[in-house]
């Protein structure tokens, strides 16, 4: 067995998540701050939706991760593979042996492209597409701007999975491209949603159906779930998720959303609740068994949408509990499930939804943000990649709002 290295604080993951808290806790004084990630590149995927609707290049969302790993911390170009939280320790993929002091675990979520029957070897070809991947995301343009007309289909599974607006978003651009270039009329767009309503928070679930769904006849199929793709024969199976019923959907072009899960290495390890996350309370973010462990992003158990908003308002929260706890503190700041979902609803148009753990709006701006806006479609195409690049993976203070 390997040597042990000993560092203060390990933050594990360098997604907008971990270079956040990494950058707080620099700027905080902390002097051994070492994150464990093996990428070589870091992707702002929010821009995905507007790749996928041909509106900027896929370039434009990736950054060396050698260029934002925050300086003055430890970069261990590794995994984590196993925690052993009772002795301070974990494993990473590569057999090193690292003990801690604190621990903040943000790895992200998983793309579970294989539980979809036959997704993994039609993806990218056959009318099958999907945001959810840089090497996958110029397939979405290409089927939009090469459609003639069909079946245009569209599908979100069952939660949880990161940006849960996203499935949508692409689908009201597509709607939007087919209208502009004259086959709308040719065009049927469903939308298969395992969801029972078409968005959480209640108030912008009822703007995208007045506003967007029903004057645009998109036909929405709730509780209903992508289980098969059968790419030759360009099928797709559906199953009702309440009587368990399956029948075949034939497609034209359809845009894939995987399932998404806790990483593998996370569900087995004692740091997991049931469902695999990691199990922190929800207004600390502190480990609800081993106090000097952490967690926020995407791989934690907080009830709320997996957004980088999110990870906005959580990161603040989580450093400066985590500083209480090194002064010997219990905890003083608290997460009220603050994030936010930039829906796009068509080209040049925008609504941004903003909401807490009870669904209750938490609007940043002086109007109705429930309403389609061009101004809200700029926030999203211009500024928010800068808050992003600029202030969130640098751990800066910037405003909530955009994902």
């Amino acid at each position: 067995m390997s040597e042990t290295i000993h560092h203060h604080v390990v933050v594990i993951g360098a997604g907008a998540a971990g270079l956040s808290v990494a950058s707080r806790l620099i700027r905080a004084g902390i002097q051994d701050v070492t994150i464990v990630e093996p990428a070589d590149k870091h992707y702002y995927q929010p821009l995905w939706t507007l790749v996928g609707g041909g509106i900027v290049g896929r370039e434009s969302s990736v950054e060396p991760m050698a260029d934002l790993i925050p300086k003055g911390a430890t970069w261990i170009k590794d995994s984590a593979a196993s925690f052993d939280p009772s002795n301070n320790c974990l494993t990473t993929r590569d057999g090193k042996q690292i003990g801690y002091q604190y621990l903040v675990v943000a790895p992200g979520i998983q793309i579970d492209w294989q539980k979809i029957k036959g997704l993994p070897e039609t993806l990218g070809k056959n009318g099958v597409c999907s945001n959810y991947s840089y090497d996958t995301v110029n397939s979405t343009w290409e089927n939009i701007r090469g459609f003639k007309g069909g079946n245009a289909v569209f599908t979100f599974p069952p939660p949880p999975i990161k940006c849960a607006g996203a499935p949508q978003k692409i689908m009201y651009l597509a709607e939007h491209y087919f209208r502009k270039h004259g086959i709308r009329d040719k065009t049927k767009i469903v939308y298969f949603c395992a969801t029972p309503t078409v968005f959480s928070a209640p108030k912008y679930a009822s703007a995208l159906t007045e506003q967007v769904v029903k004057p645009r006849n998109i036909d929405v199929r709730f509780k209903h779930n992508l289980i098969e793709i059968r790419g030759e024969a360009k099928e797709a199976v559906i199953q009702n998720l309440d009587t368990g019923e399956t029948w075949v959907q034939p497609y034209d072009m359809i845009h894939v959303v995987p399932p998404m899960s806790a990483p593998d290495f996370l569900k087995t390890s004692p740091l997991a609740n049931e469902a695999g996350w990691v199990n922190v309370d929800k207004g600390t973010l502190q480990h609800v068994k081993f106090p000097n462990v952490f967690s926020l992003g995407d791989a934690s158990s907080l009830p709320t949408s997996k957004t980088a908003a999110a990870v906005r308002a959580q990161s603040p929260v989580l450093v400066q509990n985590l500083l209480d706890v090194m002064q010997g503190k219990q905890p003083t700041a608290t997460y009220d499930g603050y994030t936010s979902c930039p829906l796009v609803t068509g080209y040049g148009k925008l609504i941004l939804a903003e909401f807490d753990y009870d669904l209750q709006p938490r609007e940043t701006f002086p109007f109705d943000q429930g309403r389609e806006r061009y101004s809200m479609y700029l926030l999203k195409r211009y500024i928010l990649p800068i808050i992003y690049w600029k202030g969130l993976v640098k751990g800066y203070k910037w405003p909530n709002f955009g994902a």
